[in-house]
């Protein structure tokens, strides 16, 4: 063993044992090893610029090429000739069909839309594994359509079940077998979570976080690196680096003792003094980084308590009214399909395109697929404030007409500008754009998900809010703290995956 490695073991052994009676940890729970490594960038392997550079020559090195091609030359897709459905030879991977909604929420009250029908539920797996007393992620770089920019950190596994189950008939997804056989790996997390509601119809992704065993290897394909937390969530403030499905993975992972009520408070000096010191924690640690970690690992003085904040949530839902239904494609008002698209008829919202693409290093080199074309960009954003001393964040319920559940707990704002007339504009979307009682802590354009969005980067923000901040809501918006917010991520279609994805990134 070499002696920088017994030194890191050491180091790591203080951090743990620290970090386990100032937050009161008991037992060996996976959340402290979480914490240390969201807290450290300590790398054996690569560091995080190498990793922000190796990702960035990735386009370079495979090549991946995706050209627009009308959606009537797309191979092994077709257009039904009784409902006008766009969908695949096989009967897999997903189809372009009609939604219809009926509701009493918002200002529009009834429409229909194409919609994504992708009812077989994804796979989103992340590996990790001890090296050293420190957790490392086994993170993929991957190229996909929509992408921006080519290619973008994944989980280790991002596959559809049509693609695990090999129906496009190429190579098998590598290291599936540690998520289906379960006794490979330890389950740290494994729920069944939602998609983009106002795209999909009800569809949704395991995402789960497995731990092989310290003397197991994996020798890591030319697409992988093992890095740290930490590393991941630096990564995630550089714009379209971190895809969507990671951070839907990595939000749920909570940094604090499971299902525990504090009998004494949590010392915000105690815990500053305890990173502070360590050799191996990132620097500098502002105030409010500390205050939302605080939160996550605090009961003191939520506006709510959980049982609260459930029979809220229960009253909503109660008082909203969502009637939806599959129609044909070809029965949707005020859309129109040509040989090139399906769009609206005054060019708003989205369009569905056609796509080819040609790739190295895939199960298959060469397919095609319909795509959803977004026609303006979308800001997504949380505001936050302290209230009695722990940060909370206003949260709204979102109705989306392709979820299951009735609400979702959704960001402060969510929205595509570009699809509200000013006096229509959803609440805080003017404190988000320009911040009066509120400052910004990140600002960040990310990637929506690549497999079935082209090119949609949406503005992700972080706003703190002042003193002057008001605390009173308008209907269905609520202040929830990141501790209530973590322990509804146990539980499936608690928040949607915009929210998920912000929470990812603090």
């Amino acid at each position: 063993m070499r002696t920088d490695d017994s030194d890191v073991q050491r180091q790591v052994a203080k951090l743990r044992g620290d970090l386990e009676r100032i937050l009161h940890f008991s037992g060996e729970s996976p959340n402290v090893d979480f914490f240390i490594s969201s807290m450290t960038e300590h790398n054996p392997f690569n560091s995080t610029e190498e990793i922000a550079d190796w990702l960035g020559k990735m386009n370079e090195v495979q090549y991946f090429d995706v050209q627009r091609i009308p959606l009537t030359e797309l191979r092994k897709w077709y257009f039904d000739p009784y409902t006008g459905d766009l969908a695949h030879g096989s009967g897999g991977f997903f189809a372009i069909r009609g939604l219809e909604v009926y509701t009493n929420i918002g200002p529009v009250r009834k429409w229909s839309q194409p919609i994504i029908d992708q009812f077989k539920i994804g796979l989103l797996g992340i590996i990790t594994k001890k090296i050293n007393g420190i957790l490392y992620l086994l993170m993929q770089a991957k190229a996909e359509p929509g992408n921006v920019n080519g290619f973008q950190l994944a989980p280790t596994v991002q596959a559809t079940r049509s693609n695990f189950m090999r129906i496009h008939g190429g190579k098998a997804t590598r290291y599936t077998e540690y998520f289906i056989d379960g006794k490979r790996a330890r389950v740290l997390f494994d729920q069944h979570q939602s998609e983009q509601g106002a795209r999909f119809y009800r569809k949704r992704n395991r995402n789960i976080i497995v731990q092989i065993p310290e003397e197991e290897d994996i020798e890591p394909g030319p697409n992988f690196r093992w890095m740290t937390l930490g590393q991941v969530k630096r990564l995630m403030l550089q714009d379209n680096t971190v895809n969507m499905d990671a951070r839907s993975v990595i939000s749920s992972i909570c940094f604090c003792p499971e299902n525990r009520i504090f009998s004494e408070a949590v010392r915000e000096e105690e815990l500053r003094d305890c990173l502070e010191s360590s050799p191996l924690t990132i620097k500098p640690l502002s105030d409010l980084s500390i205050k939302i970690m605080l939160s996550a690992c605090t009961d003191e003085s939520p506006v709510y308590t959980m049982h609260e904040l459930l029979r809220e949530l229960s009253r909503e839902k109660y008082q909203c009214e969502l009637d939806t239904r599959l129609i044909p494609l070809n029965e949707v008002e005020d859309w129109m399909v040509t040989p090139d698209e399906i769009s609206h008829v005054r060019g708003l919202y989205f369009s569905v395109i056609g796509v080819r693409v040609d790739a190295e290093n895939r199960e298959v080199p060469s397919w095609d697929q319909p795509i959803i074309k977004q026609q303006h960009s979308g800001i997504v954003g949380f505001i936050i404030r302290e209230i009695d001393g722990v940060i909370h964040f206003l949260v709204q319920l979102k109705m989306e007409s392709g979820n299951i559940d009735l609400l979702g707990m959704a960001p402060t704002v969510q929205c595509i500008t570009g699809s509200y007339d000013e006096a229509n504009l959803p609440p805080y979307v003017g404190e988000m754009l320009k911040p009066t009682n509120s400052r910004i802590v990140f600002d960040t354009r990310q990637s929506e998900e690549g497999g079935r969005f082209y090119r949609e980067s949406n503005r992700n923000l972080l706003l703190t809010g002042d003193e002057n901040f008001p605390l009173e809501t308008p209907p269905r918006y609520l202040w929830v703290s990141l501790r209530q917010l973590k322990q509804l991520l146990m539980f499936n279609n608690f928040l949607n995956v915009e929210a998920r994805s912000l929470l990812a990134i603090i």
